[in-house]
């Protein structure tokens, strides 16, 4: 293993390299060595931050070649893994609460800090969430919400809170989506009857089951990402969606407007981890160090719309941005939020009433 002080000086060797076409520095990064016998970097991560230049860029600079494959829920990525089907990846952006699971079924290498450069520069809430104490197995991406994103042409009332969707069910019938995840859409409703997003009583799950299938008539799909597309082209007018998708849209389109509902939704942090399998551990430190420099962070929440956890980049953002509330709400609104968290052998009752749900 390249021990410091030879890790700082092929540091040095990179520091006066510009990023090719956007003027990024990579400055604290290294590729991959000899050693791990591969020029490949394989990402297994969400589909809207598989970004062809930011991909470029790196192996432009580093010789390696990223490849990626796209996931839409955490739980399909969790299976693949858990199949054996992961042996290719050395990096893979788990939301927090997937990390916990992640950990436990000993998927996960424990970072060696000594190899970053950079943790000083993320937000305090960030360098020791309460999901993985003191980043021991990741580091953060990006952080955002969960809300609902519509057209405010088509819907002359804006919604304010989850029970919206069941108030205007026939202005909304087969034009809304929900995301394909069942810990968002029962959370959401858990929390619009007053529950946590975690709730662990089956009672209270069976009654979020039942207002689901009130409204399941009116429900185009259970989607992740091809809302996007069909939103934007009127097929759609409302969709329940990550906030960081629903800004996306706006900028393409300020007739779409996002909101937090009133009553909570949930607060994620989608992280870099490094499983036990990697094939390229090297490389996968090396993408991290390039994540974690300011200049590249604030490009990353330009560029892909992301709410960064990065101090240091956020400092580098327009103000603009900075004071853009869909990127970076107000505190009292987070307050209301909740994270996802592990719910042990209770994931089971989760996923019977889900799979009711979807398949009836």
């Amino acid at each position: 293993m390249t021990n410091r002080r030879n890790f700082l000086q092929k540091i040095a060797a990179f520091s006066s390299l510009s990023l090719t076409g956007c003027g990024w520095k990579l400055a604290n990064v290294r590729a991959a060595t000899k050693s791990t016998h591969s020029d490949k970097l394989y990402l297994y991560t969400w589909t809207q931050y598989a970004d062809q230049k930011l991909l470029q860029t790196f192996s432009s600079q580093t010789g390696l070649q990223v490849l990626v494959d796209p996931y839409d829920s955490n739980e399909v990525m969790l299976a693949k893994l858990l199949a054996g089907g992961g042996g290719a990846y050395s990096v893979i952006y788990p939301s927090d609460y997937m990390v916990q699971k992640m950990v436990e079924k000993n998927l996960l290498i424990e970072l060696n800090h000594n190899r970053l450069i950079g943790l000083d520069n993320l937000f305090p809430q960030f360098k020791n969430p309460s999901y993985d104490q003191n980043n021991r197995y990741s580091l953060p991406f990006n952080w955002g919400t969960t809300g609902l994103i519509y057209n405010s042409e088509v819907l002359q009332t804006a919604p304010e809170d989850w029970d919206y969707l069941w108030q205007n069910q026939s202005i909304l019938n087969k034009r809304m989506t929900l995301l394909n995840d069942v810990r968002e859409v029962m959370g959401a409703v858990l929390r619009m009857l007053g529950y946590s997003y975690n709730s662990k009583e089956e009672e209270e799950l069976k009654q979020a089951y039942n207002k689901l299938q009130q409204l399941k008539p009116a429900i185009a799909s259970f989607d992740t990402d091809a809302w996007q597309n069909q939103i934007l082209s009127g097929d759609l007018v409302l969709a329940m969606c990550y906030s960081a998708d629903a800004i996306r849209v706006i900028k393409e389109n300020p007739k779409f407007k996002y909101v937090i509902p009133r009553s909570g939704s949930s607060l994620w942090t989608d992280t870099i981890v490094v499983p036990k399998s990697a094939p390229n551990i090297d490389g996968a430190y090396a993408w991290i160090n390039f994540i974690l420099q300011p200049e590249v962070a604030a490009i990353i929440s330009q560029n892909l719309n992301i709410s960064t956890p990065n101090g240091a980049g956020f400092e580098q953002l327009p103000k603009k941005l900075q004071d853009n509330k869909n990127l970076f709400p107000e505190a009292a609104l987070l307050e209301k939020c909740e994270r996802i968290t592990p719910l042990g052998d209770f994931e089971e009752v989760y996923e019977r009433y889900w799979t009711q749900l979807t398949s009836s």
